[in-house]
């Protein structure tokens, strides 16, 4: 079992995708906790990934295909939102 907290942002670190059968207890901000399976949050971590590629201008692969002079500064994300109730 795997446990994380919340920050007062309502995200958590995950920077990697966790095994499809582990389960993960969230401690969330108003001290409720809630058990998820590592699918759930691993989808919830290729969402947030999805939303920051769109919106930094990247494809699906993560390469920025803009003409050269802008920068990437970086394709992943280090923190995903959550929230107590999150599907299964």
């Amino acid at each position: 079992m795997i446990t994380l907290q919340q920050d007062a942002d309502g995200f958590i670190r995950m920077t990697r995708h966790y095994p499809d059968s582990v389960r993960i207890r969230i401690a969330f901000n108003d001290g409720s906790t809630g058990e998820f399976s590592g699918k759930t949050l691993n989808n919830a971590y290729d969402a947030a990934l999805a939303e920051f590629r769109a919106r930094n201008g990247l494809d699906a692969r993560g390469f920025n295909r803009a003409p050269a002079g802008r920068t990437n500064s970086g394709n992943r994300v280090d923190f995903v939102p959550v929230h107590p109730g999150m599907g299964e």
